[in-house]
């Protein structure tokens, strides 16, 4: 089940809107977790034995070190097999067929893989299940006895599936003293309908552009580039979409979810990109991989070789495969160019080009996401920049920027403040009629986007796959 389906809209979430407030406060975490299970087991009954095994078994461990540190001994063994225990399950299920793959390839063995689906939001869960216990560990925070407000911590159906990824210090308190009103619930139907609208009227209508150029046995630079930037559009709204859909429904059950994106493709550096693209993995990154092992504090040397571990695993925890390896790597080495080589230019050029620079880099890391293996990706980016005498543009690009042109327009305004500082403006200068504009406006933006799914069979969530 995904947030952009009409079973969601009008069935699960005004089922659970209605039950969840019916009942007293003391069973509102309950209610939740129950349906975060069943929205779980929807789409993957069999592994909702996963997901509830990770809730039962962390509790407990998360108790134990809590205990050990209340009574002033050592936790740190307890720790580390708690950790080795989840990266187990997420290695066994995500990575394994691929290291079996690579075995055989080097030795020519022919090892069975096991073929298993990857349990959709497994990556998401377990890094916050990490974060609990890391935080327990550190002293951060009081293990959680409440093992109901624990599984509502990792099994929270909003940002189960596809982030963001919530740090359990960011949520403590609200699991037992959050606090549900009518302006929260307006705010977080803002944001899920902001979130509807862009996922199903902007991203879904460039992932239609983009599957219709990938299959094209020859190409054009210029049909190339199109179809890369419609990705780049496409992945960015898809994913923000997601995640603001995540945050409105936070918002309506009294959470308070940290924003994950903020506009990136505004940015004038790679490093700043990072700053902004997938907020909750960066940070998760940067707690418990990057300034444990030192960060930039111990030297140039050391700096480089933390740099380059967050990115390989970065790379690694997007997917099984050599491309989002070696796509890690990529942003890794550019992120070192930048802080070492590139900083004193970055400084002085102006604001246009640094953008321009940053959206090429872009674009072409996204070349690695979509492509099926390195060597489609490589082959891809050549005829982006016209190697081997591709020509720079055909009949077939033109067709895509007739017909495509003003969706890629639209999407480029969309990517900025832009219209989000016009709706102040006109609220400023309207303040009587304010509420009644916003309210049009959700209407509008709810009616239109239903429209689509219900006639529209292109709804995907790219990010599910991670």
């Amino acid at each position: 089940m995904v947030f952009s389906s009409i079973i969601f809209i009008f069935l699960f979430l005004p089922v659970l809107l209605g039950v969840y407030y019916i009942v007293p406060q003391k069973f509102r975490n309950i209610i939740m977790l129950i349906f975060s299970l069943v929205f779980y087991a929807w789409g993957e009954p069999v592994y909702i034995i996963l997901m509830i095994y990770s809730i039962v078994f962390n509790y407990f461990m998360g108790l134990n070190i809590g205990a050990l540190k209340e009574k002033g001994r050592r936790a740190k063994r307890t720790f580390i097999f708690t950790v080795i225990v989840n990266l187990f399950i997420l290695g066994f299920f995500k990575y394994y067929d691929f290291f079996i793959d690579n075995i055989n390839s080097i030795t020519g063995l022919n090892i069975s893989g096991h073929d298993l689906p990857l349990p959709i939001g497994l990556s998401f869960y377990t890094f916050q299940a990490l974060s609990y216990i890391a935080d327990v560990y550190k002293g951060k925070v009081a293990s959680q006895k409440n093992i109901v407000s624990f599984g509502v911590y990792i099994a929270m159906f909003p940002q189960l599936v596809a982030g963001p990824i919530v740090q359990y210090s960011d949520i403590d308190y609200q699991l037992k003293n959050r606090k549900e009103s009518f302006e929260n619930f307006g705010t977080g139907s803002f944001y899920f309908l902001w979130g509807l609208f862009k996922k199903v009227l902007l991203a879904n209508r460039m992932g239609v552009i983009f599957e219709s150029i990938i299959p094209l046995s020859q190409m054009s630079s210029l049909t190339a580039w199109i179809g890369a930037l419609a990705y780049t559009f496409q992945i960015y709204f898809d994913f923000s979409g997601y995640s603001d859909m995540a945050i409105g429904l936070g918002y309506m059950f009294g959470f308070k979810l940290k924003p994950n994106f903020r506009y990136p493709y505004l940015s004038q550096s790679v490093t700043e990109f990072w700053r902004r693209w997938h907020i909750s993995l960066g940070s998760w990154f940067r707690e418990y991989v990057y300034i444990p092992l030192g960060g930039n504090r111990k030297g140039v040397y050391k700096h480089i070789r933390n740099t380059f571990a967050v990115w390989l695993l970065t790379g690694l925890w997007h997917g099984a495969s050599w491309n989002f390896v070696v796509w890690g790597l990529y942003y890794g080495v550019i992120l070192i160019i930048e802080k070492y080589f590139l900083k004193n230019i970055i400084d002085v050029l102006p604001s246009i080009v640094l953008r321009i620079y940053t959206m090429i880099v872009v674009i072409i890391g996204w070349v690695f996401f979509f492509s099926k293996d390195l060597t489609s990706a490589i082959d891809y980016i050549r005829v982006m920049f016209g190697f081997d005498n591709i020509a720079l543009w055909d009949t077939t690009g033109i067709y895509y920027i007739i017909t495509g042109g003003i969706s890629l327009i639209i999407c480029a305004i969309c990517s900025t403040p832009l219209l989000y500082a016009i709706v102040q403006k006109c609220i400023e200068r309207r303040k009587n009629k304010c509420a009644f504009y916003i309210c049009f406006l959700h209407i509008i933006i709810f009616v239109v986007a239903v429209a689509y799914l219900v006639g529209d069979t292109y709804n995907p969530f790219l990010y599910f796959r991670f």
